[in-house]
């Protein structure tokens, strides 16, 4: 429950009460408020005018003012101010950066995602990421003082303290520069997390995990990291380094934590060199780039393509191995396959399923892959700069906002 002290007629739990109630009803009444947390009717007035006059909720036209009504006494009739501020996602990975301006409930007003130089130092990506920041809040037509709250992730384990470890090649240092310190007092609220653990929040809050206690999503991408679910519970660790992927140098037939692309390259590279697939073929001519054409594979793979299905069909085999380790650590309901990639790897999903119960002796997760898309980080940190805003940064507003009135 959301904590104000006020005691302007009213107490500490019945403003909460109502302020969590108000965050997701839109337009609502005092009877409402009654049905929804067991408030007396004065208690619940009470409450409402509190909040009110510290202007965290406005009240509507009447019933009866905006032609809705026709006999007897309208209902007072109330929402949530829309003026309170807003909540910044940063998606800050190693090679992309993505900044989201939202608002308090459901609209995204600004969003800007950009490639970025992943041989940046920590102070050229520090820099980077608040101009990045400035630019969007500009756009948006907002400064730092309607800030409530910022949430970023990035690629690697964050303690509770907003902190990663050291990395042996700076890896984690670059790409989280010191961002809980940069970004102090931008916002009430600052949170720097684990992309991988914000794919999860996303997952569960609007993608592939609503309604489900035991999962993982797995980003997939450059590399492999979990965000793990168990019981309902975000699991994080004493570094927050909980699903981090160099386990997987370790996995026999896995061998690294590369994600889906560099491991779709790889496995293409090794049948081409074996002479299993013909360098002729439509798909040996993916073969030159330093990168192949991931989706053109995928896309022959879905079409029957044999060669294509070969590739395919081995790095299901590694996506098994990896999703049997997961299942085997966490017994997970589903795991899902998050990221860019995510919306054509059905031929490589459909490989690992047909082998995944050989990996572990309990039930094989469902292997889903997630519709989100290359913005489920930036959806995921929006959703917990939102519920840092509810929890946080709006109680602690409105507690002001009413001490200056008492």
């Amino acid at each position: 429950m959301a904590e104000v002290s006020a005691d302007l007629g009213t107490g500490r739990a019945s403003v909460g009460a109502v302020l969590d109630f108000a965050w997701t009803a839109g337009e609502f009444t005092a009877t409402d408020v009654m049905a929804a947390t067991s408030l007396t009717r004065s208690t619940a007035i009470d409450a409402v005018d509190t909040l009110v006059s510290g202007g965290i909720l406005r009240e509507l036209p009447n019933a009866r003012a905006v032609g809705a009504y026709r006999a007897g006494r309208p209902a007072r009739r109330f929402a949530l101010a829309p003026d309170l501020g807003v909540v910044v996602g940063i998606d800050a990975g190693d090679t992309h950066l993505a900044v989201t301006v939202a608002d308090l409930l459901e609209t995204t007003l600004v969003q800007h995602r950009a490639e970025v130089d992943p041989d940046e130092t920590p102070e050229q990506r520090r820099a980077v990421i608040l101009a990045r920041l400035e630019e969007a809040l500009a756009e948006a037509g907002r400064t730092r003082d309607d800030v409530l709250a910022i949430c970023v992730g990035v690629a690697a384990p964050v303690n509770r303290a907003g902190s990663s470890p050291p990395h042996p090649d700076g890896f984690w240092e670059r790409t989280n520069p010191g961002l809980t310190e940069a970004l102090r007092g931008w916002a009430p609220v600052v949170e720097i997390k684990n992309d991988a653990l914000l794919a999860a929040v996303a997952e569960g809050s609007q993608g592939a995990a609503i309604g489900c206690r035991d999962y993982v999503a797995l980003l997939a991408g450059e590399r492999f990291g979990g965000g793990v679910v168990v019981d309902g519970h975000l699991l994080h660790g004493a570094h927050g380094g909980v699903g981090e992927g160099v386990v997987f140098d370790h996995i026999i037939g896995v061998g690294s934590a590369f994600g889906l692309g560099p491991s779709l390259h790889h496995q293409l590279l090794a049948a081409v060199d074996s002479g299993e697939v013909d360098p002729g073929s439509p798909v040996g001519r993916l073969v030159g780039a330093d990168r192949i054409d991931t989706r053109q594979l995928l896309a022959l793979a879905a079409a029957g393509d044999a060669d294509a299905l070969l590739v395919t069909g081995r790095l299901g085999e590694i996506v098994a191995r990896i999703v049997g380790v997961l299942g085997s650590m966490y017994d997970p309901a589903r795991v899902i396959i998050c990221g860019a990639m995510a919306e054509s790897i059905e031929p490589v999903l459909a490989a690992a399923r047909a082998v995944l119960p050989e990996q572990l002796h309990l039930p094989a997760p469902d292997l889903i892959a997630s519709s989100l898309g290359v913005e489920v980080v930036s959806l995921g940190a929006v959703a917990s700069a939102r519920r840092a805003a509810q929890e946080r940064a709006v109680p602690l507003l409105a507690e002001q906002r009413l001490a200056v009135r008492a």
